[in-house]
């Protein structure tokens, strides 16, 4: 009899080690999932503050770049070097955040990169002959048109 009780007993404790082992399972399945929740969210907050700061600094330079236009424009009259500084500056600031002048000059015309303000008659046909406000992108992005002039062919008579 003490033998039944005894085997009884040890059933009920493998049944209820049993239990504990599954709960536990599921407690770790369940915190598993909640960290993995919690790590997606830091690297979503974390990806929208960047883009945040980005959209601010973009905001930003578009709101300077005509700053830097003048200074240029009065580079062409005024020979200063403190001027100059100045502009170099500028440039190298600019240049540290990631944005760079679009390099248009001279080559065929790219309505996703400048606006034709003028088209005279040239030699190369679609090509650009001059810039009159320079474009700007920010990692391979624009951020400002260029605005150049285009050349096309005379017509033949």
């Amino acid at each position: 009899m003490m033998d039944d009780k005894k085997q009884t007993k040890t059933k009920a404790t493998l049944t209820e080690v049993e239990r504990l082992k599954k709960e536990n399972e599921e407690w770790k399945n369940k915190y598993l999932r909640a960290l993995a929740d919690y790590q997606n969210f830091e690297k979503r907050v974390r990806d929208e503050k960047n883009e945040l700061i980005k959209i601010g600094v973009l905001n930003t330079v578009l709101r300077l770049l005509p700053f830097l236009d003048h200074i240029e424009k009065a580079e062409i009259f005024i020979k200063d070097a403190g001027l100059k500084m100045i502009r170099e500056q500028f440039y190298g600031m600019l240049k540290e955040i990631g944005v760079e002048e679009l390099p248009v000059a001279g080559k065929v015309f790219d309505p996703h990169l400048a606006e034709a303000v003028e088209v005279v008659p040239g030699e190369k046909a679609n090509t650009v002959i001059g810039v009159f406000r320079k474009g700007y992108q920010f990692q391979g992005r624009v951020l400002r048109v260029a605005q150049v002039k285009v050349s096309k062919t005379p017509k033949s008579s």
